[in-house]
Parts: structure tokens; sequence; C-alpha cells
């Protein structure tokens, strides 16, 4: 098995009388999207700055790529990408400029990053826009040449920090889209976000961190299943006598929702589903809906944190390393 591209282990920072890394372990497998969820001042930006060479821990370790960040940091950045919530471009640049510029900058030849800033186009889909403006790309667009500028150099990790924050619908998708493109093409991303579904959505493993440590951590699936399986909620009509119903599919009366809730089991919402309809069917009843509800990431968080999930305000965009890194 390749070895991961990033472990951390017993971190610490304070700043002042404010901690913000207590303790914090993290470990992150090679080709997956690793999703890191907290409530504001939980300590994620003060990680990723650690993981990046950006931020100097007062305690522990972390090896990024197998290089210490301490003792070698330059083969820690020459090893990395890093893509912040605001975007790095020059609007006033075209796209093809614009990798071209962070190619030379990361020490490509000029024949060398225009070659890489065509992949990359070709890539996410910006060929067509490759000779316009920066200025007049949507925002979804913006952000996946965001994203291309981070592998310039084919990076073994991406460390991406809030990457949909202030897109709509279609362009959050679009970016999903990128995410998944840059892991099959074999880098490994460290995403944070206060978005669940984006977690739910694009994350292999999720570690959920609060006060500067681990609260929890596990695929979404396993996260879900802390909080209980599937259950069906069956709503019976008006007028219908609920504790009955609640007798004959073996499930318990919710009388404000006019509800029936049944837990689904170890064999899963499908089979429950099913065996509902089946039991309504053979007693002869008509109920106005039954629906499948699954816990959701959302409540994972809101158990352990006890924090909303509002998402956060835009922020400024996370600074750049020495030599141009992002």
């Amino acid at each position: 098995m390749p070895a991961p591209p990033l472990i951390a282990r017993g971190l610490r920072k304070r700043y002042g009388d404010t901690v913000a890394l207590n303790g914090f372990d993290l470990e992150v497998a090679p080709g997956a999207v690793h999703a890191l969820l907290g409530p504001n001042g939980a300590g994620k930006s003060t990680a990723v700055g650690v993981f990046a060479t950006l931020t100097r821990c007062d305690d522990g370790e972390v090896r990024v790529a197998g290089h210490d960040v301490r003792r070698d940091a330059a083969a820690v950045r020459a090893a990395i990408g890093l893509v912040g919530q605001g975007t790095a471009l020059d609007e006033v640049l075209f796209g093809r400029e614009n990798l071209v510029m962070f190619g030379r900058l990361h020490g490509l030849s000029l024949p060398a990053a225009r070659e890489r800033a065509d992949e990359l186009l070709e890539s996410f889909g910006l060929a067509d826009a490759a000779d316009r403006k920066v200025s007049t790309y949507s925002g979804g667009m913006r952000r996946r040449l965001d994203i291309a500028a981070g592998l310039i150099r084919r990076p073994v990790l991406l460390f991406l920090d809030e990457p949909t924050t202030g897109l709509d619908p279609r362009a959050r998708n679009e970016v999903w889209q990128t995410i998944r493109q840059v892991v099959a093409a074999g880098t490994t991303v460290l995403l944070t976000t206060q978005y669940l579904d984006e977690a739910d959505q694009l994350a292999d493993r999720v570690t959920v961190m609060n006060h500067g440590k681990v609260v929890a951590e596990g695929s979404p699936a396993e996260l879900k299943r802390r909080l209980g399986g599937d259950r069906v909620l069956v709503t019976a009509p008006l007028g219908a006598d609920l504790e009955a119903l609640a007798t004959k599919l073996g499930g318990v009366a919710e009388h404000e929702l006019r509800q029936v809730v049944i837990e689904a089991g170890p064999e899963g919402g499908a089979a429950a589903v099913t065996a509902v309809v089946r039991a309504l069917d053979a007693e002869g009843v008509v109920v106005d809906d039954i629906l499948l509800r699954r816990p959701t990431l959302d409540e994972v968080f809101l158990s352990l944190t006890g924090a909303g999930t509002t998402a956060p305000a835009p922020a400024a965009s996370t600074p750049t390393t020495e030599g141009g890194q992002r």
C-alpha cells in the first residue's frame, strides 16, 4: 500500500489564550477525498496552515509526502497544491495566461508552462474560454481555473479550503466534478468545508473537529450510523387511529406529525419500505405518505459539535507560500 500523503500526530497550537489545536491527529489515505469538518473556530484553517508550512505548530509532528514540515518545508511545498477560499487569479489576464504565469512561478520553462496550461484547460472543460479574460468567467469557471492553477506541478496532495463558498448550485456541481477528476488523475484531496452535503457527495473519509481536536472520524455512512439506522415514516390520513396503525406496522406513533415511525433494522431502509407497503396492502389501509428517512451529516455534525450548519460568509483568500505555491 502507498504511504499516506499526510500524517499528523499530537498537534498543538495556541494564539495567546486561544487554543487553536489541542492534540489534533489526522491521517489521509492516498487517492481519496478527505473532508475536514468543524464549526467556525474549530481549528480547521490552523491545521491546514500547519500542513502547508504556513503556520508553525507549538508541538506535534506532521509529515507530508514523507517530508517533515519543520525540517524539510521546501520539499513539502514542492509536493502540495493549495487553493484558498478566494480566487488568486489575475482577472485582467486570459485563462491560459493565468496558468502559464503560475507555471513560470513554479519554475517551469515557457514551453512546459504552456503545455501544462493547455492540458489543464482541456481537462477541466475550459479550452473554449482559454483566450478570454478571467473577468468574463462565471463563478464556477473561475473556481475550476483556480483549482487548475493549484495543479500546475502535479501535486501529491491538494488542499481545498471552502472551494464552493458563494457559488450557485450549478457552479457547485461543476466544481464537484472537477474535484472528482483531480482524484481520478491520482491526486489526493484534503477538503475543508462547512457544506455538509459537499462532504457527503465527495468525501471517502470525514474528520469532524471541534475545539482543536478530533471528535469523530469515519466514512460518511459510518458517521451517519452513529445516530441510528434508516427509518420509515408513514403519514396517516386525518382522523385515522394512529395507535392502531402503529401496532399493525410495529412502529411508534408520533401524534404531532400524524406519523408512525418504523426502525428499519439491519436489513436496511429498502427492505423496511417493502415490508411496510406489504403490511398496509394486506390490511387494506390507505395512507397519505411513506417516506424513507436516513440520518444526514448535518445531524451528525450537530450531534457532535452542537454548532449550526449555516455556511460561513466568504473569507479572505488563503495566503500563498514562498515561491508562489498555492
